[in-house]
C-alpha cells in the first residue's frame, strides 16, 4: 500500500514538473541491493526499467517538457535547423538492384519525408513507383526497404519499419500489376530473406517459373534466432524450422542462397570474431552439412556459380581470401583450401564476386583501395575512386556485366557510381547535390600515441585555413567496438558544425576494424578500457595542439559508441564540457538480460562470469558516479523504439545524474517515443530532433552558427 502511494505521489510530482517544465524534475529513489560475486550492488533507479509503467511514462513526459524548455527556444536553433533541412532535403537515388534488366532502387526527393522505391526497365527507363510509404501513417514515420528481388525481376519482397525499430514487417509485390500477395510475415526481428524457385535447379532455371517460397531468419528477443523456410500460398504457422534449434540468445543465425539458386548458406556467429559455416545443396534436398565449425575465426562466404570463395581472418589478422570446394567432403580443414588473395599489409574489409571480377575493398590507413581479381588470384588492376574516401564494395550479379559502389568522404555526400566491368568506365549512377562548397573544406589524418604507446589515427575536418589556436570548439566523436571501422562517412551536422568554425575529430579508436582483428580484439572483453584511454589520449592530443579547451570540447557517441563517452564523462569528467550520448549501454552489469543484449556477450563479457563481472563492474557508467563530482552537460537521446539497446540506459543513468546535489551544468533527457536504433525517422522529425541536439553542443561550447 506504502509503494503505491509513494507512485501515486510520484505521478502528482511528474505532472507538477511537466507543468513548470523548465524546473529539474524529481525522480523517486528505490534503492535495489544484490550481491553479485560478493559485491554489494545498489541500484536506486531499477523501477525505471519498466518502460510501461505509468510512473515510467509520467517521468518521461516530465523529463521531455523539461529538455524542450532548456532546448527549443535557443536562438541558435532555429538557424542551424534551417541549415540542417537544406542539407537533407535533396534528391537522394539509393543503390540499384538489377534483375533481368530490370533496375530497382530507393529514391528520397526533396519534398519526400521517407524514401520512395522504384522500378525501371533498363538503365535509362522511366521510372515507377513501386511501394510509397507515406500513405502508411499519417506521422510520416514508416518507412519500406528491399528485402529480395526475384532473379527474374517480377516480385520484391519488402520491409515495412515503424519508427526506429529494428523489426520488420515482410510483404511481397508483384511488380508488373503492384499486386500485394497475401504471403506476409509478422512485424519481427527479421535481418535475412532469401526468394527461391523450384526445388529442382533446372526448373528454378527456366523463364517464367517463378518464386516458390523464400528462407528467412528469425530473432526472438532472449530466446534466439532461426532460420526457416516458407512455402508461397501456405500460412505462415506452417513454416518449417530449417536450421537453429539449439542455439541460445547469445548466437546469431543467419543465411542466404547463391545466385544460381542451388547452395543454401547458414552462418552461425558467436560474437564478432568467430562464425560456423554450414551448407546445403537445394538440388538435391541434401542435408545441412558443416563447412567449417569451431575454428577461432570469421569465415565470409559467397559463391561464383559453383566456387565457393570465403574471405577469413583464420592464420591471418589483416584476412585472405580461399577457395573450398563445396561438394567435397565437409568439415574441412581451412589449412587444406587454396589461397586466392593472400593477407597483405593493408586490411581485407570486404569482397564480392560480380560480373565475372572478384573484387577486394581494402583499407590503407582507414581509406578505401579498392581492385579487381579473377579467381585465379590474378590482380586486374585498381578500380580508379574520386579521391580520399571511403567505397561499398562493387556490387551486382556474377553472371552481369555491371557493377556498382558508393564513394563517401567527411566533406561531400555518396555518389553511386556504375563500372562497366569489361572496359573499367565508371560512370556516376547517382550524385547528391547539395548546397555546399566540398573544397572549402579539408580533412587530414594525424596520429597520437594512447596511454599505452600504442598509435592511434585521427581524422581532423574544419575550415581551410583554421589555424589552432587554443580555444577552437572542438566535436570529437568515435564507436570503438564490434570490428566497425571508422571510415571517411558524410554527415550534415559535422558539415555545419566545421562551416561554424568548429573542429570535427573522429579517432580509429581499438575494438574497430580498422586494422584487422588484432586491433578488434585490443579493445573488447577484458582489454576494453583500452577504448577509453585510446579516447582519452585523443582529447589529450587536441588540447597538447592548441586545438581546444575542455571547456569547448563537446564529445558524441551512439549505441556501442554511447557506452564509450558514457565510460569517458565518468572517468575523465574533467576532460570534456560537454557529452552527447545517444541510444547508450550504461548499466553493463544487468546489459545482457534485455532485448539483444545476450548477442553482444561475446564483446563485452557477463556479469554471470566472475572474472567478467570484475572488468564490467570496473569501467560500467551507471555504476561509476560519484558524489561530490562535478560532471560535464550531458544530453541522454533515446527512445521507445529502440529494441535494440534498451532505453532503460539512458533513463536510468539521466536519473542518476540529476540527482547529484551538486552538480551545476545541465542533465537533459531527449526521449522520442518512435526514436529508435534504425533510423526511419521522416526528414521534418529528423531536424525537429537533431537541431536541438546541435543546438545543445553549440550552447554548451560558446561555438555560433
Amino acid at each position: 500500500m506504502t509503494e503505491h502511494l509513494l507512485s501515486f505521489t510520484f505521478l502528482c510530482l511528474c505532472v507538477c514538473a511537466a507543468l513548470a517544465a523548465d524546473t529539474k524534475p524529481v525522480t523517486r529513489r528505490s534503492d535495489v541491493r544484490e550481491t553479485i560475486h560478493g559485491v554489494e550492488i545498489v541500484d536506486p533507479y531499477r523501477w525505471l526499467e519498466d518502460q510501461n509503467a505509468p510512473e515510467t511514462r509520467a517521468w518521461i513526459d516530465a523529463q521531455n517538457a523539461y529538455t524542450r524548455s532548456q532546448l527549443a527556444n535557443l536562438p541558435i536553433r532555429q538557424k542551424l535547423a534551417r541549415r540542417l533541412e537544406q542539407l537533407l532535403r535533396t534528391d537522394r537515388i539509393g543503390m540499384p538492384i538489377v534483375r533481368s534488366g530490370r533496375y530497382f532502387f530507393s529514391r528520397q526527393k526533396p519534398d519526400d519525408e521517407q524514401a520512395i522505391l522504384y522500378w525501371r526497365t533498363g538503365r535509362s527507363g522511366k521510372d515507377r513507383v513501386l511501394v510509397d510509404p507515406h500513405p502508411m501513417s499519417t506521422d510520416r514515420t514508416t518507412s519500406v526497404s528491399f528485402m529480395d528481388v526475384s532473379k527474374d525481376g517480377k516480385l520484391v519482397a519488402y520491409g515495412i519499419r515503424r519508427g526506429g525499430e529494428d523489426e520488420v514487417e515482410v510483404r511481397f509485390i508483384e511488380v508488373d500489376t503492384g499486386r500485394e500477395l497475401e504471403d506476409r510475415l509478422p512485424k519481427g526481428h527479421i535481418e535475412s530473406l532469401s526468394l527461391v524457385g523450384s526445388a529442382s535447379l533446372e526448373a528454378a532455371r527456366k523463364e517464367g517459373e517463378g518464386v516458390t517460397g523464400f528462407y528467412y531468419s528469425v530473432l526472438e528477443p532472449l530466446k534466439g534466432r532461426r532460420v526457416r523456410y516458407h512455402r508461397m500460398g501456405a500460412p505462415i504457422s506452417t513454416d518449417r524450422e530449417v536450421f537453429g534449434e539449439g542455439y541460445g540468445p547469445e548466437i546469431m543465425v543467419g543465411q542466404f542462397v547463391s545466385e544460381n539458386g542451388r547452395w543454401l548458406v547458414l552462418l552461425v556467429y558467436r560474437g564478432w570474431s568467430q562464425n560456423d559455416v554450414y551448407i546445403q545443396d537445394l538440388t538435391t534436398n541434401g542435408p545441412i552439412r558443416p563447412l567449417v565449425v569451431g575454428v577461432d575465426a570469421t569465415f565470409s562466404p559467397d559463391f561464383a556459380g559453383d566456387r565457393l570463395l570465403l574471405l577469413t581472418d583464420y592464420r591471418a589478422p589483416k584476412r585472405r581470401i580461399l577457395e573450398a570446394d563445396p561438394s567435397a567432403p565437409l568439415g574441412q580443414d581451412p589449412d587444406r583450401w587454396r589461397e586466392v588473395v593472400p593477407e597483405s599489409d593493408s586490411v581485407i574489409e570486404g569482397f564480392s564476386l560480380t560480373a565475372g571480377r572478384l573484387f577486394v575493398n581494402r583499407l590503407g590507413n582507414v581509406a578505401t583501395r579498392l581492385d579487381a581479381y579473377d579467381l585465379g588470384g590474378k590482380h586486374l588492376g585498381p578500380v580508379k575512386l574520386p579521391g580520399i574516401g571511403s567505397a561499398s564494395t562493387p556490387g551486382g550479379l556474377w553472371e552481369g556485366t555491371e557493377a556498382f559502389f558508393s564513394f563517401v568522404s567527411h566533406t561531400a555526400p555518396a555518389t553511386v557510381y556504375r563500372l562497366d566491368v569489361a572496359t573499367g568506365k565508371r560512370t556516376a549512377w547517382s550524385k547528391v547535390r547539395l548546397p555546399l562548397r566540398s573544397a572549402d573544406f579539408v580533412t587530414r589524418q594525424v596520429w597520437y600515441p594512447s596511454k599505452d604507446g600504442t598509435r592511434v589515427p585521427m581524422f581532423l575536418v574544419h575550415r581551410k585555413g583554421l589555424k589552432p589556436d587554443g580555444a577552437r570548439a572542438v566535436h570529437l566523436t568515435a564507436y570503438g567496438g564490434f570490428s566497425v571501422s571508422m571510415t571517411p562517412y558524410f554527415d550534415p551536422e559535422a558539415v555545419i558544425w566545421a562551416e561554424s568554425g568548429g573542429v570535427v575529430a573522429i579517432p580509429a579508436l581499438r575494438g574497430g576494424g580498422e586494422f584487422g582483428e588484432d586491433w578488434h580484439r585490443a579493445g573488447m572483453l577484458d582489454k576494453k578500457q583500452n577504448v577509453f584511454d585510446d579516447f582519452h589520449a585523443a582529447a589529450e592530443w587536441l588540447m597538447a595542439n592548441k586545438y581546444t579547451t575542455p571547456e569547448r570540447l563537446v564529445i558524441s557517441g551512439g549505441s556501442n559508441g554511447g557506452l564509450l563517452v558514457g565510460a569517458a564523462l565518468t572517468q575523465r569528467p574533467e576532460l570534456y564540457g560537454a557529452v552527447v550520448c545517444e541510444v547508450p549501454l550504461l548499466d553493463m552489469v544487468r546489459y545482457h538480460l534485455f532485448l539483444q543484449g545476450p548477442q553482444w556477450v561475446p564483446e563485452y563479457g557477463s556479469a554471470e562470469d566472475p572474472e567478467q563481472f570484475k572488468v564490467l563492474y570496473a569501467y560500467s557508467p551507471y555504476h561509476r558516479v560519484r558524489p561530490g563530482v562535478q560532471y560535464p552537460a550531458v544530453l541522454f537521446a533515446t527512445g521507445d523504439a529502440d529494441t535494440r539497446v534498451a532505453p532503460l540506459h539512458a533513463r536510468k543513468m539521466t536519473a542518476l545524474l540529476q540527482a547529484l546535489p551538486d552538480q551545476r551544468k545541465p542533465i537533459l533527457l531527449l526521449y522520442d517515443t518512435t526514436a529508435g536504433h534504425s533510423g526511419g525517422e521522416p526528414i521534418a522529425k529528423i531536424v525537429e530532433r537533431r537541431s536541438m541536439v546541435l543546438a545543445f553542443m553549440y550552447h554548451q561550447v560558446g561555438l555560433a552558427p
